[in-house]
């Protein structure tokens, strides 16, 4: 019963996780950084990926 707990709660943290890496990722200041250099911020990348990995695992944790 304690690993569904704990797959609803990496699957609520990795959405979140996700829409903020997203609001980041699509922020004005990080779009004329893209712009001008190129690069991603890292906090995107880190909100992204990681709440993949959290969502993921959620996933399998409910199964």
């Amino acid at each position: 019963m304690n690993k569904k707990y704990l797959g609803i709660v990496l699957i609520i943290i990795g959405a979140a996780l996700m829409a903020w890496g997203y609001s980041v990722y699509d922020s004005a200041g990080s779009q004329i950084s893209r712009a001008i250099s190129g690069d991603t911020p890292i906090e995107a990348w880190i909100g992204m990926v990681g709440g993949a990995i959290c969502l993921l695992i959620g996933i399998v944790k409910l199964k």
